[in-house]
């Protein structure tokens, strides 16, 4: 996985509260193993109309929403069941960091650990930002802070191991392999 430190990007706007990991990604498409291509099929049901077009106003199909890689969402974002899957197709959508007054503890678990980072911010905050989606935001992640381009910053948290498997672009086990010298020395040390 890539690493991240900063992302600059503009927003996309998804007021919806309660967006369960099916809608994310609808169970159907879990039968992969493989990251790449479950972009097409985030939100699926929401993006796609039963004759395969697309359904115009919804956020991910508006032309001026392509490339954007902020997801502004509603209370309660990736709540429902575990699935690995629903990080894995809003990077593969292009999305970097999702922001909102409430995230599932879940869904953040799977999101650090596959390099998308889940930002927590007050409830008034989000609303705010979501009336300005055009706004270009950088999200720091060293610093732990969003900021707008007229100058206003937010403080997020983010546990240190997470900021650094991130700023690493590491998994935990990835992490790990990393210091596998240092593991080697200690455990010849237990031994002599």
């Amino acid at each position: 996985m890539a690493a991240l430190t900063t992302i600059t990007s503009r927003s996309v706007v998804l007021r919806q509260t309660n967006i369960d990991t099916d809608q994310i990604i609808p169970a159907r498409f879990l039968s992969t193993t493989e990251r790449a291509g479950l972009g097409k099929n985030a939100f699926n049901d929401w993006r796609w109309q039963a004759d395969g077009t697309p359904t115009l106003d919804f956020a991910f199909n508006k032309p001026e929403n392509e490339g954007r890689a902020i997801l502004l969402a509603g209370r309660n974002f990736g709540c429902g069941s575990s699935r690995e899957h629903a990080p894995w197709a809003l990077t593969d959508l292009g999305l970097r960091a999702i922001v909102s007054s409430e995230i599932a503890d879940i869904f953040r678990g799977n999101s650090l650990k596959n390099g998308l980072l889940p930002i927590v911010l007050d409830e008034a905050d989000v609303q705010e930002l979501m009336q300005n989606p055009d706004d270009e935001l950088t999200v720091d992640v060293a610093a732990r802070e969003l900021r707008t381009s007229s100058g206003k910053t937010y403080s997020f948290p983010l546990d240190g191991f997470s900021q650094t498997c991130l700023l690493e672009g590491v998994d935990q086990l990835g992490w790990l392999l990393g210091r596998a010298d240092e593991i080697a020395r200690y455990e010849a040390a237990l031994v002599a």
